[in-house]
């Protein structure tokens, strides 16, 4: 609807709303113009829905990588979706294991040395790993990333979500090997032919940083992309223990350290869901398919509702949908692993269209995986 307002000069009176008054004033009605194909015109070249940031509904944002930003950590990486900024590092300190309360037991447990490039090891150390709380991500959003955060304020809950979902995900994933995070101690033979057994003396606990520099919507995709990549950025010196000092004691040599292998590439994607009927004055089915329209079950010759999946929403998009999901995945040698999907928000979603996000992760994760090749970072 058009409003008249007075022109700057007194010139002749404006007939409609400049672009930004429109999508503060109204913006999910501002959202659905975009997306709808209704409203296109007839001399459109395409009827394809596009979003107010131009991009199509399944299209996400290229990320880049920029890695070894930071000169005091062990490994860190800057990662960008368009205007979301994000920096992750990395602090490896070192854990006694006297220190631990009630340790755990080790029979034949592997220990990396300097020269072991073997990639051989059950995937079965997650419960060490968790039990000994050796990953201890923690998020921070910088004053002035959003007009949420307020200066000197506590952590947000977004920040202390956030946290709590890169704990699980990093476990859940199993992307960080415990061999490597083992400081060992082989004691010498008392007897000749005696087999020696090797003693876990210390562990190596990894703090992750995580600071977002600006945060434009789906912080998750880009927090985990920074977490990943500081860790596969990681490199630890050698650490040994120490029988005369009873203490670890680790090596100045650079050709001794060591990066973390992790267990591939897991990567997230997250999609959100536009619902044009839910709560804002519209009718709209709780059915759809991704980046399009979907039936309502009603007859074809009546009028269709429909909804959308948008892919890599930014913060505008986020604030006018309700229903998210969050897939992470893995592509090794051709196959896909499926770590985790969390879906909240809504009952839209089914079978077929979690069918399609996950296909577009897929996709998505080609880019990330591009980027790291961009950015340098080793597998």
């Amino acid at each position: 609807m058009a409003i008249e307002a007075a022109a700057p000069g007194g010139g002749a009176p404006q007939l409609s709303f400049p672009r930004d008054i429109f999508a503060a004033l109204s913006p999910a009605p501002f959202l659905l113009a975009h997306l709808d194909d209704k409203t296109k015109t007839t001399t459109s070249p395409t009827n394809t829905p596009t979003r107010p940031n131009g991009r199509a509904p399944t299209e996400s944002r290229p990320p880049t990588i920029n890695a070894s930003s930071l000169s005091h950590c062990h490994g860190s990486a800057v990662v960008r979706l368009g205007d979301t900024a994000v920096v992750a590092g990395v602090r490896a300190e070192l854990l006694r294991h006297a220190d631990v309360p009630n340790p755990p037991s080790y029979d034949g447990v592997a220990i990396r040395t300097p020269d072991d490039d073997d990639d051989d090891e059950a995937w079965d150390d997650r419960d060490e790993l968790e039990r000994l709380g050796l990953l201890v991500p923690n998020v921070e959003l910088a004053t002035g990333a959003t007009p949420n955060v307020m200066p000197g304020a506590p952590p947000s809950v977004e920040a202390q979500n956030l946290t709590a979902r890169l704990v699980a995900g990093l476990y859940a994933s199993r992307v960080v090997r415990a061999r490597d995070l083992r400081v060992a101690f082989v004691p010498p033979a008392t007897e000749e032919g005696e087999e020696q057994v090797r003693e876990v003396r210390a562990y190596w606990t990894l703090y992750v940083d995580v600071l977002f520099i600006s945060l434009d919507g789906n912080a998750w995709d880009a927090a985990w992309g920074a977490v990943v990549a500081a860790l596969r950025d990681t490199v630890l010196p050698w650490a040994w223990w120490d029988v005369d000092l009873g203490a670890v004691l680790c090596s100045e040599k650079v050709e001794e350290a060591r990066g973390l292998r992790l267990r591939g590439m897991p990567v997230a994607v997250s999609c959100a869901v536009f619902e044009p009927g839910k709560g804002r004055g519209f009718k709209a089915p709780r059915v759809l398919g991704v980046g399009g329209e979907a039936k309502s079950g009603k007859g074809e010759d009546e009028e269709r509702e429909r909804a959308w999946v948008l892919a890599d929403p930014d913060a505008f998009e986020e604030q006018n949908c309700q229903e998210v999901v969050s897939v992470v995945l893995d592509v090794v040698g051709g196959k896909t692993v499926l770590h985790g999907i969390e879906k909240s928000g809504g009952g839209v979603v089914g079978r077929e269209v979690l069918h399609g996000v996950v296909k577009l992760a897929e996709e998505r994760w080609k880019a990330w995986d591009h980027a790291s090749v961009e950015a340098g970072i080793k597998a």
